[in-house]
């Protein structure tokens, strides 16, 4: 497995000067999301252009290191139509720059039906899965056109909130070009988190097949709230999970999240022993 880290949990420098820290921390890859991480620049739509995509791409090479997610985390479901068609062109510029920079995956989270992206119960109902579906599908058939793979991230309290509903998504885009970002964490919530190993082998059965790319974390419960911390200081059973992809997904990039660049290299060596002796 290819471990790398989010960018912006790297130290806080020119993307060129983090690209070279983390390789130095010992990572392979990155997640990569443009507006977190450059300041110095526009990143906007229209400043997406193929040199500035190749200009990127060589410094990863210089660095050895993979784009493993080029994050575009918006809100598909917003139900305002100027915005929402702002979004999808938002997304479409992703891809575009994402077939030039060579990332592995564009990768999103699910959204809710409301202009705020924030959770409600509505997030939970049928109406809005088909609406995620809808807006959704004309994104991925660009993303068939420009070669490029998007990958979804099933959150708890997104509209595709567990496996079951990530599964019918896959399933009715149907497209060869729609993967899954895999957080564990993510799936669970201070009301199911003592269901975890439950959960946890039900997202391997159901979409460990279309899992390019896992996050890795971790959790622990203070004050009767979940809070995400790094892998190995919580109480996330990873040993759930990293057989199956240890066996099945060869040199598949998993990228740490809620690190500090004072403690990536603990994260880091606790989830690689883990893998190693799995």
């Amino acid at each position: 497995m290819q471990f790398g880290i989010r960018l912006h949990d790297a130290v806080q420098a020119p993307i060129e000067e983090r690209l070279r820290i983390v390789k130095e921390q010992g990572f392979t890859c990155a997640h990569v999301a443009l507006s977190k991480v450059i300041s110095e620049n526009s990143v906007a739509p229209s400043a997406l252009t193929p040199g500035y995509a190749m200009y990127l791409k060589r410094l990863f090479d210089k660095n050895e290191l993979d784009c493993a997610v080029l994050g575009c985390y918006l809100n598909l479901a917003n139900p305002d139509a100027a915005q929402l068609r702002q979004i999808q062109d938002k997304y479409m510029a992703n891809i575009r720059f994402s077939a030039h920079l060579g990332a592995g995956v564009v990768g999103t989270e699910t959204g809710a039906p409301n202009t705020a992206y924030k959770f409600e119960e509505a997030c939970w109902n049928e109406e809005s899965l088909q609406t995620f579906i809808k807006n959704l599908r004309p994104v991925v058939e660009y993303a068939e056109q420009m070669g490029v793979l998007m990958a979804i991230e099933p959150v708890v309290r997104h509209i595709v909130c567990n496996p079951v509903r990530a599964r019918r998504v896959l399933d009715e885009i149907n497209s060869p070009n729609l993967r899954i970002i895999l957080d564990p964490v993510n799936l669970l919530e201070i009301y199911n988190y003592e269901k975890q190993d439950e959960i946890l082998d039900e997202a391997v059965e159901l979409l460990g097949k279309d899992v390019a790319v896992l996050h890795v974390k971790d959790f622990v419960i203070e004050d009767g709230k979940m809070i995400s911390v790094p892998v190995g200081q919580g109480l996330c059973h990873w040993e759930r999970v990293i057989p199956y992809m240890k066996k099945e997904k060869p040199y598949m990039h998993a990228t740490l999240e809620n690190t500090k660049p004072d403690n990536a290299v603990a994260a880091l060596n606790y989830i690689k022993e883990l893998y190693q002796n799995a």
